[in-house]
């Protein structure tokens, strides 16, 4: 299909250039004034294309994507290629995999196992959290003499 659309482009574009050289060339014969106030509005002729560039399905100023500097179609296979791994791949199945990994830290036990043992203090009548959580006998703190005059915030 993307040839049949080149095909037919190139063909129109020679038809459109053999059409302007007729129109130049019965221009030349009659010279006509221009009234024009703009001095640079003209009209640009598109390139002339000849029957060795419509018979010559390459263009002559390929750019290449950096993959292949010699032949153009190893250049769109390796572009082609190379974002599909990248996009596809890597990207699509890549953050699929990553968003449904199991729990790894085991973030979800956690917070499973800290709402039970609410639940049974609250039902035990107990603290939630207990105040002598840390033993008090050993805690190591700081006497009179070495605080000295530092100021203590509460």
């Amino acid at each position: 299909m993307s040839a049949l659309f080149r095909l037919t482009s190139r063909a129109v574009a020679l038809q459109r250039s053999l059409a302007i050289k007729q129109a130049y060339s019965s221009l030349h014969a009659c010279r006509t004034i221009k009234t024009s106030p703009k001095k640079d509005e003209t009209i640009a002729a598109p390139a002339s294309v000849t029957t060795e560039d419509f018979a010559n399905p390459n263009p002559k100023n390929w750019v290449s994507y950096g993959f292949d500097y010699k032949t153009e179609a190893d250049d769109r296979k390796a572009t082609k290629s190379t974002f599909f791994f990248a996009v596809t791949l890597c990207l699509v199945w890549g953050t699929f995999y990553w968003a449904y990994l199991p729990d790894t830290q085991i973030r979800n036990w956690a917070q499973r196992e800290g709402f039970l043992e609410l639940r049974r203090r609250e039902q035990a009548g107990v603290d939630l959290v207990s105040p002598n959580y840390v033993d008090p006998s050993s805690i190591v703190l700081p006497s009179d003499e070495d605080l000295a005059n530092t100021e203590i915030i509460i």
